[in-house]
């Protein structure tokens, strides 16, 4: 197996003595910067709590050196859209600031028992800051308002000047392109369901990473017993909504206890993976209640896709 999995996962956990993340603590954004990788994750108080942001980060990308004890972001307390919950943080650096998109879920307002929705969200911050945990967060974004649609994220650098979103309404995962982050263009489906371990839907999982041969995507499928999985392909380097190359088998899949046993058993779910000394760094929630690291060597991934 090309994808190793960390002989001490997960590597974090959720904390009982904390409210917010008591119950589960789970699918981490993540970012190498100033030498440490940056874990922006999901904590949930119980298994229908609100989820909030937590941050932690790793010197070698393994061990935890150091956690918050509250979140360092959370539904906007006067957006009903989000008032359920921040989920699934995914984050980008592109120039001298850090986005993070993020799974707004909430109602909306004026309905009388509104149903829950969820939508994409958007937000950023100055690398400067965010180094300095000063949580000066921007105004928040929803590109596609009302739409059912999450696992989102931006390619780390802009095309034709412009920003370039992957997003995902469901069942197949969507390419759109902006010079604004208001207006979104050319939209298109990049990939649908196509393999039995991904039929009835699939979405968006690390922000795609810059190799030789493409940009690789990490992504994941949900088959017939509601099983997630991760997968990957390949996109053209100069023409993002190009898919090249697709992986047919799982790169990942729910085997160990803390993968198939938990709040949401037989799920590996991943929002973040970063690349430290030509070594694929996969952070993933086991389970939808720890998160876990596995890696693999870029040029050994990049031979599964070819």
């Amino acid at each position: 197996m090309v994808l190793k999995r960390f002989k001490g996962n997960p590597i974090l956990a959720p904390i009982k003595e904390n409210s917010w993340e008591a119950f589960m603590a789970y699918n981490a954004g993540v970012i190498y910067e100033g030498g440490k990788v940056h874990i922006l994750y999901r904590a949930q108080g119980s298994k229908i709590g609100v989820s909030r942001i937590g941050y932690a980060s790793s010197k070698d990308g393994f061990r935890i050196d150091e956690r918050l004890s509250e979140p360092v972001f959370g539904p906007d307390p006067i957006a009903d859209l989000e008032s359920a919950g921040t989920e699934d943080p995914r984050l980008t650096r592109i120039g001298e600031r850090i986005y993070m998109n993020y799974s707004a879920y909430g109602t909306t307002t004026g309905m009388e028992c509104p149903p829950k929705e969820v939508q994409i969200g958007i937000t950023s911050i100055s690398v400067e800051d965010f180094l300095n945990k000063k949580w000066n967060w921007s105004k928040r974004i929803y590109p596609f308002p009302r739409v059912d649609n999450k696992n989102s994220f931006f390619f780390p650098e802009k095309f034709d000047d412009k920003y370039v979103l992957v997003h995902r309404i469901p069942p197949h995962i969507w390419i759109a392109y902006s010079p604004d982050m208001k207006e979104w263009t050319n939209q298109k489906i990049l990939m649908s369901p196509k393999f039995e371990w991904e039929h009835f839907k699939i979405g968006g999982g690390a922000p795609p990473i810059k190799t030789d041969e493409g940009w690789l995507l990490i992504y994941h499928g949900v088959d017939r017993k509601m099983r997630y999985r991760l997968g990957l392909a390949l996109l053209d380097q100069l023409d993002p909504g190009k898919v090249i190359a697709r992986y047919d088998k799982p790169f990942l899949e729910p085997e160990t206890e803390y993968e198939t046993q938990g709040v949401v058993p037989h799920v590996t779910f991943t929002c973040g993976a970063i690349v430290k000394d030509d070594t694929l760094f996969l952070y993933y929630g086991g389970a939808d209640t720890t998160i876990c690291v596995a890696t693999a060597k870029i040029k050994d991934v990049l031979k599964i896709l070819k």
